[in-house]
């Protein structure tokens, strides 16, 4: 794409986190997303052929740029313990200096259908993939029991950052989420470590 269309591209897509989080997927009507980002209704229909896409690439993009962020923060931890650590702030950070993210990625994707959170959930893999490597290195360096099942520990990893976001957007966001990374790391190092 050219400069211009990944502008608009970017721009629909950031028009349709802010209508999705409040309208909700389901009543967000793509009229309301073309008239947010400043472009004809026809102009969506250039870049998405259904609403479902625009939700799937907002998701793509997400993803994306958070896996990008963690890479940059495991180069710059000592360990993989600080890796884990850095994983979850970002997370956490992320998702509190985002509110209208913090709701589409947890409470608008759980009620869209199943084919669509499959979609979806493959965008999620390197996010998941990520924290397996980590779970991997730990083992290796000797700082993770061998035992461990990396494979379900890499998912209560995730879907405990998960719950609790959807815990603070549930309670009104009423305490700082970034506060909550200590607790989330240290709950897992001591299960998993030697």
């Amino acid at each position: 794409m050219t400069r211009k269309k990944n502008e608009k591209h970017s721009e629909i897509l950031k028009a349709a986190l802010e209508v999705f989080a409040e309208n909700g997927f389901h009543r967000s009507q793509v009229s309301k997303i073309a008239n947010t980002a400043g472009v004809a209704q026809g102009t969506i229909y250039l870049y998405f052929k259904r609403k479902e896409d625009i939700l799937i690439a907002l998701f793509q993009e997400i993803m994306s740029d958070l896996v990008a962020k963690f890479t940059v923060g495991i180069q710059e931890s000592k360990d993989v313990r600080e890796a884990l650590h850095k994983i979850c702030h970002i997370h956490y950070s992320e998702m509190e200096g985002n509110v209208n993210l913090a709701l589409v990625t947890q409470i608008e994707l759980f009620q869209s259908d199943r084919e669509l959170r499959k979609t979806v959930g493959e965008t999620v893999k390197p996010y998941i993939k990520l924290i397996e490597e980590l779970l991997l290195k730990g083992i290796e360096q000797g700082l993770f029991r061998p035992s461990m099942d990396v494979k379900l520990v890499r998912l209560l990893l995730f879907g405990a950052m998960d719950e609790v976001v959807t815990s603070w957007l549930i309670s009104g966001r009423k305490y700082s989420l970034a506060a909550q990374t200590e607790g989330t790391i240290d709950f897992f190092l001591n299960g998993i470590s030697k």
